[in-house]
């Protein structure tokens, strides 16, 4: 988020209102004249605009492009980044705490599933699917609760969905932290092999179970 400060137009609407006065009581036939005109605006917009300063307004930074060097990644990570940034842009319009704390943890599993892309574009396919059928999905829940709360009507039908809503992002919820999960599974396969032949190389050179041993005795 970035916050942009937006200056009030009754200063300037001021401004024309006191010059429209001016001519209308006073005279301009001297450069006086016009030389009092104008420091009397001026000095108008200096206390109006005192007076009305404006206001200060947060708006969604902008998504900065991806790059990482494969064309498909970034544009991947391009679009959902956007979906990411909506997800938090209707996170702050649900005024229900406990939904508003499961909408926060899906916006932070999704980032890491992002950011695991970016670091690890192998994963493209399956961070792909996630993309074009759960993500779609969960930003239109957010969505629909959002419009419904806002609706500001208790009937039985939008009453029911929102609750059938708060449901759906409790599995929503499990089912990123699993897909999430999924991810590292070649690195851990990885790092069992690589496990399994340091054991391999340790009984082979007859230092596995012999060296421990004295040290666990000398220990003792």
């Amino acid at each position: 988020m970035i916050e942009i400060k937006k200056k009030s137009v009754v200063p300037v609407y001021g401004v024309a209102a006191v010059w429209a006065l001016y001519c209308l009581v006073f005279p301009l036939h001297r450069p006086l004249h016009f030389i009092a005109l104008v420091c009397v605006g001026a000095l108008s917009y200096v206390v109006l605009s005192a007076i009305f300063p404006g206001k200060t307004v947060s708006i969604e930074a902008p998504v900065e492009p991806v790059r990482t060097g494969d064309e498909k990644v970034d544009a991947l990570l391009t679009e959902d980044r956007k979906s990411l940034g909506e997800m938090k842009t209707l996170r702050d319009a649900i005024p229900n705490d406990e939904v508003r704390t499961k909408a926060d943890k899906l916006i932070s599993i999704t980032d890491q599933i992002f950011n695991k892309l970016q670091a690890e574009p192998n994963v493209y396919t399956q961070v792909k699917r996630f993309a074009d059928f759960f993500l779609p999905t969960s930003v239109k829940l957010l969505r629909t609760y959002s419009q419904f709360d806002q609706s500001g009507v208790a009937g039985e039908n939008i009453t029911s969905t929102m609750e059938r809503i708060d449901s759906a992002l409790d599995m929503t919820l499990t089912s990123y932290k699993k897909f999430y999960d999924s991810l590292f599974e070649n690195q851990a396969l990885d790092i069992e092999t690589d496990i399994s032949v340091l054991e391999t190389m340790f009984k082979r050179d007859g230092i596995l179970e012999s060296d421990f041993n004295v040290d666990r005795k000398e220990e003792v």
